[in-house]
């Protein structure tokens, strides 16, 4: 058997051939170029605006996602903030008390109010200590700011105050710095204001002035506040006054409290019981 031996030159017409064939695509490609390219941009037209509607809802679905999840980061932030406000304005009232214990020589009980009667006809406080923890009918109820109210019932873990807004509650009192006199009630309206009664039309009252205990009362001891100053109008027919006066205490913010343990003669306040029933 021969071997065939391979020549160069029989290679050649193989070589040039393909030489031409690939000049030939390349000359087709280039004329091509620029159909290519408009197919491109057909293509990329087409492309954008089947793009954009669904863009569109896309990041809307992301938006309504996105929303929810600062909504709901946004209750858990305002839940915090409210019970931070809550421990701060517990903490200053805390505060307060403690301040107006270290600044007074009277002994007090202190106490939580757990009840809360403002309805406008027989108002009334709950506090959660009675005769266990020494309080008696008749003491006063107060807190840093002022009088609150006296108690009227006791058993023995719980009491029931009257508060100043009630249509029964009186009390002695003078504009403080001053001697003039006269007697504290509510009239019945607005639980955020007072009456000031039978105070001489000879003396000046001012706005803001605070108005006091006098001390001439068996349940309350002097100094304590009462209220501030409204206004003032003259009673017609009689040499006195009327003071509308704001009360110093809240009784829609008061939370806590101190009772008064001053002894109370008993039978002097049966006596102003049947006065004045």
């Amino acid at each position: 058997m021969r071997l065939r031996i391979f020549n160069i030159e029989d290679a050649r017409d193989f070589i040039v051939t393909g030489f031409i064939l690939l000049v030939a695509l390349m000359l087709m490609v280039a004329r091509s170029m620029d159909g290519i390219q408009s197919i491109r941009s057909v293509s990329l037209v087409v492309y954008s605006m089947l793009e954009e509607p669904l863009s569109s809802i896309r990041v809307y679905r992301q938006a309504l996602s996105t929303n929810e999840q600062l909504q709901r980061k946004n209750i858990l932030l305002q839940d915090e903030i409210s019970r931070l406000r809550s421990v701060q304005a517990e903490n200053e009232s805390y505060r307060a008390m403690l301040g107006f214990r270290d600044t007074t020589q009277l002994p007090l009980i202190p106490v939580r109010i757990i009840g809360k009667n403002l309805t406008g006809i027989n108002n009334s406080l709950t506090i959660d200590a009675g005769e266990n923890s020494g309080i008696k009918k008749g003491m006063a109820l107060v807190t840093a700011d002022g009088l609150v109210g006296r108690v009227i019932l006791t058993s023995g873990s719980y009491s029931e105050v009257m508060p100043i807004i009630n249509s029964l509650f009186r009390a002695s009192a003078r504009v403080q710095g001053s001697r003039a006199y006269g007697l504290v009630q509510w009239d019945g309206e607005s639980l955020e204001e007072l009456q000031m009664l039978y105070v001489p039309k000879t003396v000046q009252v001012d706005s803001g002035a605070v108005i006091e205990t006098s001390g001439y009362s068996l349940e309350f001891p002097p100094f304590l506040p009462i209220g501030t100053v409204i206004s003032s109008q003259p009673e017609a027919g009689k040499e006195t006054q009327v003071l509308t006066l704001r009360p110093s205490v809240s009784m829609y913010q008061i939370a806590e409290g101190f009772v008064i343990a001053s002894k109370i003669d008993s039978t002097l306040l049966t006596l102003k019981e049947q006065a004045e029933q």
